[in-house]
């Protein structure tokens, strides 16, 4: 069954001239931005502050705050179920690099930003309210999260993925809103301060299928910790650069302060102890614009496609590879 398994790896660059493609989910935070009567200067706006906060936080050997810029790449991982050529959009995410203007180089950065998945789209905005409709308690469905985790190691180990990506993803996300972390003692020049939490999220456990883990750190000049996915083989500390951290962390903030400002672009500093909530008030808004309503209706479309063009149409054959030894 494996072998009938057929990936497809392909890279778009994105900048003020980006154009989602019709297999894009629309959620994905690149794509939303680039859409309506003010997608070129939501786009222009969104690199700006990537661009600023990069070089805020490499800041050595840069006193004008401008020796680099960062180049965004969109990352398509189709697959073929059958291998009959009818590939699905599996998973994208975005890969940094970065331009040292003074030297004139580029460096490689980190595959993983605004990562997105149809697949969980169905997971999250299907298959769990279709299991808890009607139920007085909420409750995860049996094996939740299994087809979409095997995938992700699947395409992660294809030679396709491999032959172009050297590292393994690191993937930012908000921290959860349901859970309170607790400010440590440990610090790290880039990442920052780091948090702790105890009571792991649907989020941290639907990750954990992934074989990912997670540690929560609040950048310097952050307002909020952010949740960093990392493989569990990985070491986050030390298995990467501080330029391929800076770039992770330039691109999300801007992202979030766009899609979670009251968390990410909120007036005061995350305390000892903290518990983010998108109903506070005391925050600033960004330049650019975006519908989180229709976001959120989007979702459940996107995840209504994927079971339509990829869960039902394949359901034997992903179930038998699911159940492969």
């Amino acid at each position: 069954m494996t072998t009938q398994f057929q990936c497809r790896v392909h890279t778009e660059r994105f900048d003020e001239n980006y154009e989602p493609a019709n297999s894009t989910r629309l959620t994905t935070n690149f794509a939303n931005l680039a859409r309506g009567e003010n997608r070129k200067e939501n786009l222009q706006n969104a690199i700006a502050m990537i661009d600023k906060r990069f070089n805020d936080l490499a800041n050595w050997d840069n006193p004008t705050s401008d020796r680099y810029s960062v180049n965004l790449d969109i990352v398509s991982i189709d697959l073929d179920v059958e291998g009959k050529g009818e590939f699905f959009p599996a998973l994208e995410c975005l890969k940094t690099s970065v331009i040292d203007k003074k030297t004139g180089k580029t460096i490689d950065g980190i595959v993983g930003n605004s990562f997105s998945s149809f697949v969980r789209d169905y997971d999250f905005s299907v298959l769990l309210l279709d299991h808890n409709k009607d139920k007085p308690e909420f409750t995860v469905p049996e094996s939740y999260g299994d087809l979409h985790g095997k995938l992700f190691k699947h395409l992660l180990a294809s030679p396709e993925y491999t032959a172009q990506f050297k590292k393994l993803p690191v993937i930012c996300l908000s921290v959860a809103t349901t859970r309170t972390y607790h400010k440590t003692t440990n610090v790290h020049p880039i990442l920052g301060v780091e948090y702790e939490q105890n009571d792991y999220s649907l989020t941290d456990a639907y990750f954990a299928k992934m074989g990912l883990k997670v540690r929560y750190f609040m950048p310097p000049k952050s307002v909020a910790p952010y949740a960093f996915y990392f493989d569990e083989t990985a070491d986050l500390l030390n298995d990467y650069t501080n330029i391929e951290l800076i770039s992770t962390i330039a691109t999300m903030e801007a992202f979030q302060k766009i899609y979670r400002p009251e968390i990410y672009n909120a007036n005061s500093v995350a305390g000892q102890v903290y518990k983010p909530s998108l109903t506070s008030k005391d925050y600033s808004l960004t330049k650019v614009e975006y519908d989180r309503i229709e976001r959120a209706q989007l979702a459940v479309q996107q995840g209504k496609y994927a079971e339509e063009h990829f869960i039902k149409p394949y359901k034997a054959a992903l179930d038998a590879w699911l159940n492969e030894k």
